[in-house]
């Protein structure tokens, strides 16, 4: 049925600790290996002290550049740090977004848009399988509305994750289908190799870049 209507973390500089010994006990070596081919030279024939500074030279263009890279690694693990401490607080918050529907006889917010020129709307619900579990008429405007979670025979869904879909007719003309979105509770934020992931109500995983709204829960 339709019915319209903080958590503190302390970053710990051991990486780029260890970074920096590693560049002073290499840079350490270097200058052991360069005391070493001076003192061994033929004196006949000595090298070219341009080629001692062309080696010092790269020698420090390399430790400036693992310098560089230390310091960015620390920028993005504190932009991701930034990141998460604002996400903390989404959590309890009610996001829209696509994807499969958590049902568990309660009453489920959707938003719906209506397809140009359609005079007629039908959500379709699925199973995790593919399976049509139940259709229903709704108005062909579109919008925000409330939708009861029901069987064809007006039973309850059974709990469990489910994925809405409306086919857009005008008459008896099918137009296209077209994408639905619908609130869930945030339970947790986690950050990962490809961003920032949020977990809803019911163990649905959906990327941060798709929550299209958020709002708090109605009271």
């Amino acid at each position: 049925m339709v019915t319209a209507i903080t958590t503190n973390t302390t970053q710990t500089p051991t990486a780029t600790q260890n970074t920096t010994s590693q560049i002073t006990s290499d840079f350490d070596t270097f200058l052991k290996l360069l005391t070493t081919q001076m003192t061994n030279q033929d004196p006949l024939n000595p090298v070219d002290s341009t080629q001692f500074a062309t080696q010092l030279a790269q020698f420090s263009a390399v430790e400036q550049q693992t310098k560089t890279n230390s310091l960015l690694q620390g920028l993005s693990s504190q932009m991701a740090l930034l990141g998460m401490a604002q996400l903390a607080g989404w959590v309890g918050q009610e996001a829209r977004s696509p994807g499969p529907v958590f049902v568990n006889g309660n009453t489920v917010t959707i938003d719906v848009t209506a397809a140009t020129g359609a005079d007629r709307a039908v959500l379709v619900v699925k199973d995790m399988n593919g399976n049509t579990a139940a259709r229903e008429d709704l108005p062909a405007a579109g919008g925000q509305m409330d939708w009861t979670p029901a069987t064809a025979s007006g039973g309850a869904l059974p709990q469990g994750l489910y994925t809405l879909s409306v086919e857009n007719y005008r008459g008896e003309q099918l137009l296209g289908t077209s994408e639905v979105q619908s609130y869930a509770t945030i339970i947790e934020a986690r950050q990962g190799a490809d961003g920032a992931t949020l977990i809803l109500k019911g163990g649905v995983e959906v990327a941060s870049a798709k929550i299209t709204a958020l709002r708090q829960p109605p009271a």
